[in-house]
């Protein structure tokens, strides 16, 4: 077993958090025992952070006591994961704007209990303005203007020198170009708005046709 970023675990070549609740396992993930621990599944094909670790980016600025706000938190996948990870002392503000994903994330949300369900409009962050200044917004929403809107909620909510998350769904943004020619274009965005780009990977052949990209905040 090997930690390769802060609470992401590689085992036997798989990817593995440490599970948060014992025997919790929402999406039917393989749960393994090790070192008197239980691991739960962290599936590439299912997640888009899972993919980008796969594809061996760089950097997972997450840890212990992260705070984060997670924009199209959908049924909770991911967020789940990144429960495991940031532990009791982190805690994570999840927006869907979709009652029925929202329904499903409920659930998840009472049994690990660092996980805030916001139902909103991402792109309205006004909407849930009282949320606290965080360390890390993590964007995955399919919208052609899905760049922009993590910038506008870094704004509010990112704390001088935090990480943006960005997976990027090429197709919702223009069909007619290349995946990495709209990734292109999209980090040049995120450059003009005062990041930093850390790293970026496609996603193939995990999640077709979608890029990550890791930024900070200067």
């Amino acid at each position: 077993m090997k930690e390769i970023f802060n609470g992401i675990f590689e085992i036997n070549g798989k990817l593995y958090t440490e599970n948060l609740v014992k025997s919790f396992n929402p999406f039917s993930e393989e749960l393994i025992n090790s070192d008197k621990r239980e691991f739960r599944s962290f599936d590439p094909t299912r997640s888009k952070l899972s993919a980008a670790i796969m594809k061996k980016i760089k950097e997972v600025p997450l840890s212990k006591g992260s705070r984060l706000i997670y924009l199209g938190a959908a049924h909770g996948m991911t967020v789940s994961h990144i429960a495991d990870i940031v532990r009791e002392k982190g805690f994570i503000y999840a927006i869907e704007f979709s009652d029925k994903p929202f329904s499903e994330l409920l659930p998840i949300a009472n049994k690990l209990r660092n996980i805030a369900p916001i139902l909103a409009d991402a792109r309205k962050p006004e909407n849930y303005r009282w949320v606290e200044k965080v360390d890390i917004v993590y964007c995955d929403i399919a919208d052609p203007q899905q760049t922009e809107v993590a910038i506008r909620n870094c704004r509010e909510f990112l704390k001088k020198a935090g990480y943006l998350m960005l997976s990027i769904k090429t197709q919702s943004i223009d069909v007619t170009k290349s995946s990495k020619q709209v990734t292109s274009e999209e980090i040049d965005k995120l450059r003009k708005a005062g990041f930093e780009i850390v790293d970026w990977k496609m996603l193939e052949p995990f999640e077709e046709k979608h890029s990550f990209v890791l930024a900070q905040y200067l």
